[in-house]
């Protein structure tokens, strides 16, 4: 394959793609062209495409081969806002190279890895075009935003056309220090609660014709943020809960508010279903004689692949390739594997080093890349060619 140059300086497939990646904007759910980008380099490995758009968000399913068992590369095109574009060291759909790291939004999160998984099918389809099994991708713009028409929509269509997943490989950023050293094989739960407790607004002066919701929610509170919600497992930490926006009052310094608003989430594990946490909030806030709505919102319930031949081969992969053995954990926020492990797939979450992830000046190290892209090969060589 033909190596990339720019002022002299030498590009490999996988950091040349990442950059085309990477300079075309693609803010959640706008796609940018990065699935056109790389359905033409998959099309000309005879990949079938299958292009899912569904409510503005652009979704795409392609496959090589047509027997059991079915391997897929997944990942999202989107990205975050880049926020303040002046405090960006180079613009952020712009990619630069720099002291052995390539800058962009979305070098990380997750253009970078769709990149090596590429480059590697590329090497891969070169060395075995007749393999076992298939070889899938399933792309989305809609992984950073709502979650509603992208890769769950995907999984409507294959359960239509009777197909099913066996091995789904995520390309997250999972890794802390350097490529491959954290593998994440689930993810816990993801719950929110939108909390509205009532009183009486009245003037501060005259306190016995008003109640002070906040005053009132802070036994509540403070139960729920004292709980011991589970103790967690070998896999998952403790549940934790979490206020994330709060307010009250009318910005009047003589108003007593008649409401107090909150926002919080609960990270949960294995140990607890999202039915019983809504209970257990439910009579905490009941026991202590609140008036209250309560809207919940929930993202996705925790998963776990704790055995197979998918974690097998990918920490095989990781130790081949970089010497080191990987650390598995659960940590982090969600991410699309709580759709795609519920429709019976062994998924793993392997990708670059997750320090920048979603901040200014986003960046991923040119070598992990590669290393990456190596990693992703080694697993189709030992997935795909028994």
């Amino acid at each position: 394959m033909s190596q990339n140059t720019d002022n002299g300086v030498h590009h490999s497939p996988t950091l040349a793609l990442a950059m085309e990646l990477i300079a075309r904007e693609s803010v959640t759910p706008d796609d940018g062209g990065c699935q056109a980008l790389i359905g033409d380099r998959l099309s000309a490995l005879e990949f079938e495409l299958s292009h899912l758009p569904r409510g503005g968000v652009r979704n795409l399913w392609a496959r090589h081969g047509s027997t059991e068992p079915l391997f897929v590369f997944a990942g999202h095109t989107d990205v975050v806002p880049p926020g303040p574009l002046d405090e960006w060291h180079t613009p952020p759909f712009e990619p630069s190279l720099r002291e052995g790291l390539l800058y962009g939004r979305g070098a990380a999160d997750m253009k970078g890895g769709l990149a090596a998984m590429v480059t590697a099918t590329e090497r891969f389809l070169a060395r075995h075009p007749a393999h076992r099994g298939s070889l899938a991708f399933l792309l989305t713009s809609d992984e950073e935003g709502p979650a509603i028409d992208g890769t769950i929509r995907v999984l409507e269509h294959l359960q239509e056309q009777d197909v099913a997943i066996d091995w789904c490989l995520l390309g997250e950023p999972t890794s802390e220090t350097q490529v491959g050293d954290t593998l994440k094989p689930g993810r816990r739960g993801s719950l929110n609660g939108k909390l509205q407790i009532h009183g009486i607004q009245g003037h501060v002066a005259y306190p016995q014709l008003a109640e002070n919701p906040v005053f009132s929610s802070l036994p509540a509170l403070t139960e729920l943020q004292q709980a011991v919600w589970d103790q967690g497992n070998n896999h998952f930490p403790p549940t934790s809960f979490q206020i994330s926006n709060l307010h009250a009052g009318t910005g009047a310094v003589n108003v007593i508010p008649g409401a107090l608003e909150l926002d919080f989430n609960f990270r949960y594990s294995t140990e607890l279903t999202e039915t019983a946490l809504r209970q257990r909030v439910e009579a905490i806030l009941d026991r202590h004689g609140l008036s209250y709505g309560l809207e919940w919102q929930h993202s996705g319930a925790p998963f776990l692949t704790e055995d197979g031949e998918l974690l097998v081969a990918t920490q095989a992969a990781v130790t081949e390739i970089t010497g080191a053995v990987p650390t598995l954990s659960t940590s982090g926020g969600t991410s699309d594997g709580r759709f795609i492990r519920p429709a019976g797939a062994e998924v793993v979450e392997l990708g670059p080093v997750n320090s920048s992830i979603h901040k200014l000046n986003e960046c991923v190290g040119i070598a992990e890349l590669e290393s990456l892209s190596q990693i992703y090969q080694a697993v189709l060589e030992k997935l795909l060619t028994k």
